[in-house]
């Protein structure tokens, strides 16, 4: 897929120190650090609340933080949103955020930023969005809309892809697809930074796992483990 970022990139994709968050005066995340390699996934795995959502927020630059953020070796520091996506920094937020007003197409093309991008390899990764191309994303059942908000970040070639929860409240046969297109990223070099409580799927996508409880970093499990996961961990996943 030519819109996906080069293997040949020296150093970390991402690499994060120190960073800590808030909302208002509230703070969400303290000193949370990790490095992330290009073609890498990681997931960070927490019960509702613990602070996995914000990371990837505060990484975009979408809630007030300090630390250090490298893209690439770029720092982002002081960056807005929209500059960050520019850098390659892909993010697919919970609630999607597709333009349900919009077709298929124009969402992909919404999402290219304005750049060419491979129309043909984001449809071999979600084959079911072939037949939808002009049809309005309001009319797309929830795991389609889920395909749709992953292929429409994916259209401006992102080094890196944020994932928040992206099986949540899909069909299985939808997450399984999710499932080989994160594989697919992974074969061709894009690191993806995975929010998830699903066990099954951290276990099918993510090289390691990061345990995340009240805004910090407390841990790190093989994501297979999870499966089977010992009483440290279930504490951390409310389990």
């Amino acid at each position: 897929m030519s819109s996906v970022a080069s293997t040949q990139d020296a150093g970390p994709a991402l690499r994060v120190g120190a960073l800590d968050a808030w909302y208002g005066r509230a703070q969400a995340l303290f000193a949370v650090s990790l490095a992330l390699a290009p073609g890498e996934v990681l997931a960070l795995v927490g019960r509702n609340g613990a602070g996995k959502s914000t990371t990837l927020a505060a990484l975009m630059g979408l809630v007030r933080a300090q630390g250090a953020v490298e893209l690439a070796g770029q720092s982002l520091a002081g960056l807005p949103t929209h500059q960050r996506a520019r850098l390659g920094l892909g993010y697919v937020p919970q609630e999607r955020r597709i333009f349900t007003d919009l077709t298929v197409q124009q969402n992909l093309t919404v999402g290219a930023q304005g750049r060419p991008y491979d129309l043909d390899g984001l449809l071999e990764l979600f084959p079911n969005l072939a037949d939808l191309l002009d049809r309005p994303a309001a009319q797309m059942s929830g795991g389609e809309q889920q395909m749709l908000a992953v292929a429409r970040t994916l259209a401006a070639g992102p080094r890196v892809v944020l994932l928040d929860e992206p099986s949540e409240g899909i069909a299985p046969l939808v997450v399984a697809r999710l499932a080989l297109a994160v594989q697919a990223l992974k074969a061709q070099g894009v690191a993806v930074l995975l929010s998830e409580q699903n066990a099954r799927f951290v276990a099918q996508t993510a090289d390691r796992a990061l345990l995340i409880e009240r805004g910090e970093v407390v841990g790190e499990a093989a994501p297979r483990d999870l499966l089977h996961p010992t009483a440290a961990v279930r504490s951390v996943l409310g389990l």
